[in-house]
């Protein structure tokens, strides 16, 4: 097996959208969306491990009856996602998908 990287093939139609202008934009504009939006959440995630383990009295602190801190922030957890799921779905469907269904059909692309 070789180590050499397979030569780019000039005429593959994969291969001219990648270098298209448009194709850039596109992929930058998802990255300035979604990178943003992940660091958030793994900051938030890595907030609440971190407090599950350094601030015990503090997660174990109760709020409602036995409801303590750290229920309150694990469910939080699962609200994010969800939240993020529809922020991610919304933007998709009104800003990325249109641009990158535009960019099929002007390369030549099937729906």
């Amino acid at each position: 097996m070789s180590k050499d990287a397979p030569e780019r093939v000039v005429d593959d139609p994969n291969v001219a959208m990648q270098d298209s202008p448009e194709f850039a934009q596109l992929r930058s504009k998802f990255r300035k969306f979604v990178f943003p939006l992940t660091a958030l959440f793994l900051a938030w995630y890595f907030l609440y491990v971190l407090l599950s383990v350094f601030a015990k009295d503090f997660m174990g602190t109760r709020v409602i009856g036995n409801v303590t801190w750290g229920l309150i922030l694990g469910l939080l957890q699962f609200v994010s996602t969800f939240t993020i799921t529809m922020v991610y779905a919304r933007w998709a469907d009104r800003v990325f998908d249109p641009e990158a269904e535009a960019l099929a059909r002007k390369m030549g692309g099937e729906q």
